[in-house]
């Protein structure tokens, strides 16, 4: 009977918390924060505090992490709604009384701190596009196309909030997530490819006529002249190279100097002697690239195509709908957030200030960034039935 009631060992009980954690999962986040450390210590050693903030962030976001994976999908779904009422009210309150930084508004006081709203965006606005397509699932196909409108709309509303501010590279980010719920809900093709075809005609008519829409005495009419500016460094940027081309091309040579094996660790010039701006945000991976080589590059995109990999089979083994949705969405948001860093670094892209996951500092986009994961490990949890 003593046996029977006996409780079990402590460390046997704190084990039983992570029951359900998806091991695959966790060891891609593992390698990723590991990379992110090497790092963040050999491009911020001398940069302050930015390694032992670094480390700090990512525990916070491991807490984020662990508290958020133990909700169920269902309880998530509960908070959809009112999780992105707020976020369009501090927006909107951002807009009105939020504070102003090189022209741009992004940041409110509340009092006690001072938050960017736009980041909870992120996490929102597929939250409840995910609840939106959860609630109208099963739908005539009559009824499909009045659904999508309602989609987009509360898509729309967010992003035109964030590109108000301006914000442009989290404006992408939010706009990305939310159209991989609506494709992934099944958005018809006959709106995708022309939509696509649209963008590719217009990309190349940029570049056929980068020399003449480029000139100083032409107008831009959808873009503010700093945005018209990037998209034209991007074009040229040794029309400006001390200038507004020097983030670019300092990014290229740092990249291309690394070669095959990089000048190793804590050896990269371009980063040590200040060459590259930015170099523990928004550029790390130009510090990282020169030192550790197009080995240690590939080795980083392998980490991040285990996550990704990891996290789609993870979206298509979720017993529901708005799981699937969820979970699919945020994953190729980590797919998103690298491929715009990487090729903005690399001079592909124009820059738009998106950080690369667990490698770039930043306090907030590591939060975002662990319950982004903390919802991913919350649906990998929900496939194993009770007691698994």
């Amino acid at each position: 009977m003593n046996a029977v009631l006996q409780r079990p060992p402590l460390w046997r009980r704190a084990l039983g918390v992570f029951s359900g954690f998806d091991a695959l999962l966790v060891l891609a986040i593992l390698l990723l924060c590991a990379i992110g450390l090497v790092a963040m210590y050999s491009a911020g050693y001398d940069h302050g505090t930015r390694f032992v903030d670094h480390a700090r962030n990512m525990l916070i976001a491991a807490l984020v992490l662990f508290t958020v994976a133990q909700l169920p999908p269902q309880q998530l779904m509960r908070i959809a709604v009112p999780l992105y009422v707020v976020g369009v009210a501090l927006l909107i309150a951002t807009a009105i009384f939020g504070i102003t930084k090189k022209g741009a508004t992004r940041w409110l006081n509340l009092g006690v701190t001072v938050i960017q709203p736009s980041e909870m965006l992120k996490i929102a606005v597929p939250l409840m596009l995910a609840w939106w397509f959860q609630r109208r699932e099963g739908q005539s196909d009559a009824r499909r196309g009045a659904d999508f409108a309602v989609g987009f709309a509360l898509l729309a509303v967010p992003v035109a909030l964030i590109v108000k501010q301006p914000d442009l590279g989290t404006a992408i980010l939010v706009l990305s997530a939310g159209l991989y719920v609506m494709f992934l809900a099944g958005l018809s093709w006959k709106l995708i490819v022309p939509a696509a075809a649209v963008a590719v005609v217009g990309i190349g008519l940029i570049v056929g006529f980068g020399e003449t829409i480029c000139q100083p005495d032409v107008k831009w009419v959808l873009l503010r002249e700093y945005q018209k500016h990037r998209v034209c460094t991007l074009l040229d940027p040794t029309a400006d190279p001390l200038g507004k081309g020097f983030h670019i091309i300092q990014g290229m040579i740092a990249i291309g100097s690394g070669g095959l094996s990089g000048k190793g660790f804590m050896n990269g010039t371009q980063t040590h002697l200040e060459f590259i701006p930015e170099r523990t945000t928004d550029f790390i991976f130009a510090a990282f690239s020169e030192e550790f080589g197009l080995f240690g590059v590939l080795v980083l995109v392998a980490a991040f195509v285990f996550l990704i990999a990891r996290g789609l089979v993870i979206a298509a083994e979720a017993p529901m709908l708005f799981s699937r949705l969820i979970a699919g969405a945020i994953t190729l948001g980590f797919f998103t957030y690298a491929m715009v860093n990487m090729g903005m670094v690399a001079g592909i892209l124009p820059v738009v200030g998106v950080p690369l996951p667990f490698v770039s500092y930043g306090g907030t986009a590591m939060v975002t960034l662990g319950l982004g994961l903390g919802i991913l490990m919350s649906v990998a949890k929900s496939r194993r039935p009770p007691g698994a």
